[in-house]
């Protein structure tokens, strides 16, 4: 099964790092969601939540602030000026 490589970092550590199913991140143009064989993308982020689904475990959910995401061959990279990890699941 295909899935996604995913790293969601700040400025200052690395929030969350491992194999995910779907990513969904708030870019300046609106949410966008990522599944495995997405197309590459550069996006500036905007404040709101990042949301990873894991392939196992519970949903993660950090709210960011101003930063970019990047996809390319189903790896997804999230840098954040600062980022606050939220509950899981909510």
């Amino acid at each position: 099964m295909a899935h996604l490589e995913v790293d969601l970092v700040a400025a200052d550590r690395t929030i969350w790092s491992g194999e995910a199913s779907m990513v969904s991140a708030p870019a300046s143009e609106g949410e966008v969601g990522i599944l495995p064989g997405h197309t590459p993308m550069l996006a500036v982020l905007r404040a709101g939540t990042v949301r990873i689904t894991p392939l196992q475990g519970e949903v993660v959910r950090t709210d960011v602030e101003a930063g970019f995401i990047s996809v390319d061959e189903n790896r997804v990279t999230v840098v954040s000026d600062s980022a606050v990890a939220g509950s899981a699941g909510r």
